[in-house]
């Protein structure tokens, strides 16, 4: 299977996500948020730029995270006028996040799944060290039974370790789905935990 780690793997299916619509899971986890007002939030893996847009437009301060070279571009091309100092872009892999700015919102669609198991437990650290008191903090994270899980190079959980990630918050959300369906790699079972929590 060619890697996922490639980056024109990764640029091909940023270009396919133009036209989706903003991540239901993005659009909830700002619900609970509450308006922006200036507040920051951070994208981590903001890929197409769909979700950074979407708080930009909702009144956060966004820094967006990802490792392709051609993300400010990207971003800077679909950012609102208004957008002006409101958004802070960082190039880098997770795995080279020593530390994130603190924020009221934290998302990180599909994006999260793709860490080393190695690296995943101190990347999360990270996260939630970057979580105010009362932010939220929405993620998507793999499955044992997804049929990717054989894939030695990413993370995956058992739902009762998914669950242990978020001890110490409140989890406002955890809807898991476990069916087959379509990814931009074709044909696939996903196992999959959608999770918003908040820290107290």
């Amino acid at each position: 299977m060619e890697s996922l780690a490639d980056s024109k793997v990764w640029a091909d299916y940023n270009a396919a996500q133009a036209e989706r619509p903003v991540r239901s899971l993005c659009l909830d986890a700002m619900a609970f948020a509450g308006p922006g007002n200036g507040r920051r939030a951070i994208d981590l893996g903001c890929g197409a730029g769909k979700e950074t847009l979407a708080m930009l437009r909702a009144g956060w301060h966004v820094h967006a995270v990802d490792s392709l070279p051609d993300t400010s571009e990207r971003l800077l091309a679909i950012a609102p006028p208004d957008a002006d100092g409101r958004l802070s872009i960082e190039m880098r892999a997770f795995q080279d996040l020593r530390a994130l700015p603190l924020a009221g919102l934290i998302f990180a669609g599909y994006s999260l799944p793709f860490i080393h198991p190695a690296r995943f437990a101190g990347f999360w650290d990270v996260v939630l060290g970057a979580l105010r008191r009362q932010g939220v903090l929405a993620v998507n994270l793999f499955g044992d039974r997804d049929s990717w899980a054989d894939v030695p190079e990413w993370n995956f959980h058992t739902e009762a370790a998914a669950r242990q990630l978020f001890d110490g918050l409140e989890i406002l959300k955890f809807e898991v789905y476990d069916d087959d369906g379509q990814s931009f790699r074709g044909p696939k079972h996903w196992h999959i935990y959608d999770v918003i929590a908040r820290k107290p």
